[in-house]
């Protein structure tokens, strides 16, 4: 089948491929969706929670038009999700995972923002244990997605000093039905390099081995299920926590029936992309993985998977200093007006409209 590529600017929600046969030429229509993921920078609200520290977030140390301030971050935020795949889907995602959210409220706030309001994305949300509170969620376009069930587990780690168990983020598995197909996302944001890449290796590494927990107890049930592993992972998918525990495979050759497939693996082995920039250096923490299911050839009966992105667009990055190029963050030494020290990445999924 040959693409014809220069459709994709022109269609809301469908791409046309064509192919010929000896006799005829026989066109086929598609469906097109952006299932998406983004660090939303320390999206906090203004009021100081005592049952946790969130008066450590940028937010609550600025002093004058915190208010406005948190306005315009929660502006930011809808304008970049409002753009993810906008141009060759002409629609927002219809599934988004985030992370560095501090409550269901600023979710609220968030989907309720004049750009995302009449896409009527629903949210689901659990409190993690993270000393911070910062949390992980999954938003979804309630008319695309139908969720069947929904739960939150836990990741124990500890100080590699104390041996104290250290609270992280808890990881949230979403099962549902995207336009008709039963679908499984897994939505992570994985302990930091606090101390080091080194120091605090072991830490991922647990935290990969309860995303290969939950993926390994769905395929029990259904070998052929379609799983995604997203979220901002703190490694990059050349880190052992990605390739040793996951398994992550770069080939879709060489992904099994119960593999997972990576394609960020190559994007940053071979074109140096990255989503988020620390001292001169680049890292693609944030990735989206998924099961061989979804990688199946000639066979759109139900959603495949088309291509995936980084959206780098150029409003999100910084223009001029030291730091051009880099994500345009939110905070330093103040708020900035900017968005995110990590950019959002992203996959289209198709599958075949029958007539």
């Amino acid at each position: 089948m040959r693409l014809n590529y220069f459709l994709l600017a022109l269609i809301c929600f469908l791409i046309t491929f064509t192919g010929f046969s000896q006799d005829e030429k026989q066109e086929k229509r598609f469906k097109i969706h952006t299932v998406a993921f983004y660090n939303l920078e320390n999206l906090f609200d203004t009021i100081n929670d005592t049952t946790k520290f969130d008066e450590k977030s940028p937010i609550m140390e600025i002093k004058a038009d915190r208010e406005a301030i948190y306005v315009k971050k929660v502006k930011n935020m809808a304008r970049v999700i409002a753009d993810i795949g906008a141009d060759v889907t002409g629609n927002t995602p219809a599934i988004i995972g985030v992370c560095e959210v501090e409550n269901r409220q600023v979710l609220v706030d968030l989907v309720n923002d004049p750009l995302l309001l009449a896409k009527d994305y629903g949210i689901i949300h659990y409190d993690s244990p993270d000393a911070r509170g910062i949390d992980v969620a999954l938003l979804y376009q309630k008319d695309l997605f139908k969720p069947i069930s929904h739960g939150s587990y836990e990741v124990k780690i500890y100080d590699d000093k104390t041996r104290k168990r250290t609270q992280t983020r808890d990881q949230l598995l979403v099962t549902g039905e995207l336009d008709g197909d039963l679908i499984h996302v897994i939505v992570n944001h994985w302990p930091s390099r606090s101390g080091g890449e080194a120091r605090s290796r072991t830490k991922r590494i647990a935290a990969a081995k309860v995303s290969k927990h939950i993926k390994d107890s769905l395929q029990v049930k259904d070998p052929y299920a379609k799983i995604f592993i997203m979220g901002d992972l703190n490694d990059d998918p050349t880190n052992e926590s990605v390739k040793g525990v996951l398994n992550a495979k770069s080939d879709k050759e060489d992904v099994d029936l119960k593999d997972i497939y990576n394609p960020y693996e190559d994007m940053f082995k071979k074109s140096g992309y990255g989503t988020t920039a620390y001292r001169d250096a680049w890292s693609l923490f944030d990735q989206i993985m998924f099961t061989k299911e979804l990688i199946k050839k000639d066979d759109y009966t139900s959603f495949r998977f088309y291509k995936a992105g980084i959206y780098n667009k150029q409003y999100l990055t910084n223009k001029r200093g030291r730091y051009k190029g880099y994500p345009f963050r939110s905070f330093s030494s103040g708020f900035t007006g900017g968005f995110s020290d990590h950019f959002p990445v992203y996959v289209y999924l198709i599958k075949e409209v029958k007539e």
